[in-house]
């Protein structure tokens, strides 16, 4: 197995499925970053911030500080930011994502009237009161544009589970309104790729970088898009029937993360 400069993990579905850890995902992470190796995580679940998320790592006994977390929301809130400070921006979504909005200086608005951009994201609060605000910004005004923070299908459980995920209420809106999605900000992406590897603070030939995920829809699609190597793990979504008979291939097939060690 080749070595690597940078590392780009997936979090759930390859360094833990649910609440618990993968077996040798934490000897594995404190292995590469003995080597001199950065490691970044980034994912597209917008229900938990950088900070929770490395609480929850390092609770699972991967110490890992904040700023090594690179999230959907993270890409979102500095794309609006830079693309469109004075937008105002409505939010399908829970907590987290509206936290982060807020604290990013995004200008919020429920009011279909004056709404720039519908923005979905994974919502277990939606609502037909949430649709017919999209509705009327999108199909009625006619002036929004529709962006989403991830396109996943379903989010993952431990035992085959799972549950609807953001593209279940882009579907809705975009079969209501007949407007499509303008942009989607985390994987498959490669913006969140070029935010972790910037987070890094230093230029990184990207011969020497990797993603490692479970998904191919994703994690390797990014990977690819970006210009990097992937390594797909099938401890998550993805199975060897996928590589079978999907367009999608990664540099390399492991069943589990100590095999990055050789």
């Amino acid at each position: 197995m080749k070595t690597y400069q940078t590392y780009l993990f997936d979090l759930d579905g390859t360094i833990y499925l649910g609440e618990e850890l993968l077996p040798g995902a934490a000897r594995t992470i404190a292995a590469l970053k003995d080597t001199g190796a950065d490691v970044r995580y980034v994912t597209n679940n917008p229900t938990r911030l950088a900070t929770d998320y490395a609480a929850k790592l390092t609770g699972l006994g991967v110490p890992t500080d904040p700023d090594e977390v690179i999230t959907s929301v993270t890409a979102t809130t500095m794309w609006l930011r830079e693309n469109h400070p004075e937008a105002a921006v409505y939010p399908i979504g829970e907590p987290p994502l509206l936290k982060a909005l807020r604290e990013g200086g995004v200008q919020l608005s429920s009011d279909p009237a004056e709404i720039d951009l519908v923005l979905v994201s994974f919502d277990r609060t939606f609502t037909y009161e949430k649709l017919q605000i999209a509705f009327d910004a999108l199909w009625f005004h006619k002036r929004a544009l529709l962006v989403a923070t991830n396109p996943d299908k379903f989010c993952p459980y431990p035992g085959g589970r799972g549950e609807p995920d953001a593209a279940a209420i882009i579907a809705a809106i975009e079969a209501s309104t007949g407007v499509g999605l303008s942009r989607t900000f985390g994987k498959p992406s490669p913006d969140l790729a070029h935010l972790a590897l910037a987070s890094a603070g230093k230029e990184r030939d990207l011969r020497d970088c990797v993603v490692v995920g479970d998904r191919l829809e994703t994690d390797i699609a990014m990977g690819i898009e970006a210009g990097m190597d992937t390594v797909l793990v099938l401890t998550g979504d993805s199975t060897r029937e996928d590589l079978r008979s999907g367009l999608i291939q990664p540099t390399r097939v492991i069943d589990a993360l100590p095999e990055l060690l050789g």
